[in-house]
């Protein structure tokens, strides 16, 4: 995958953190288009990859705590599974600008890795089936591509069956 040197001119706190760690990925840019509302579907399509690979990263209330999930970028994200998976009871999207404030990121740019504040991870099960999976590198327009288990391994995460179709 990625060499040191590559990994270092994406320069982003996920990118940063995957080299502290030692996880091997590869940085994909793309050119943003600010009208783009669906992100995820956004980078698949510009990078011409598969949407079940491409993954986005939600925030959600758990019980008044925030809480990670990450599910492909065609799907959306199961609420009560969620909750569940971090052995809460309810759970709300959380509110886009505590979402920016506790990582650090943009929306539309929040990376899994390297967040300001370490929130309980889940990646939805499906991402078993591919031996790597991009997600968002923590601005709009940088996608990452690591192996799913190295993503669990630097966030700390847990895979559970998270996504339902729209």
């Amino acid at each position: 995958m990625s060499k040191r040197s590559d990994a270092a001119s994406a320069g982003t706190p996920a990118t940063l953190a995957l080299i502290r760690a030692g996880v091997a990925f590869t940085p994909h840019a793309y050119e943003h288009d600010p009208r783009a509302s669906a992100y995820g579907l956004e980078a698949a399509e510009k990078l011409g990859l598969d949407p079940d690979r491409v993954f986005k990263t939600l925030l959600a209330d758990v019980d008044g705590a925030l809480a990670v999930g990450i599910v492909p970028v065609a799907m959306q994200l199961d609420l009560k599974a969620l909750a569940a998976a971090v052995g809460g009871k309810r759970a709300e999207m959380a509110d886009p600008r505590v979402a920016e404030r506790k990582t650090g990121y943009v929306v539309g740019g929040i990376s899994p890795i390297g967040q300001k504040t370490a929130l309980p991870t889940v990646l939805d099960e499906s991402a078993i089936l591919c031996e790597t999976i991009y997600v968002s590198g923590g601005r709009r327009g940088l996608d990452l591509e690591l192996a799913p288990d190295d993503l669990l391994a630097v966030t700390a995460g847990r895979y559970a069956p998270i996504a339902r179709t729209r």
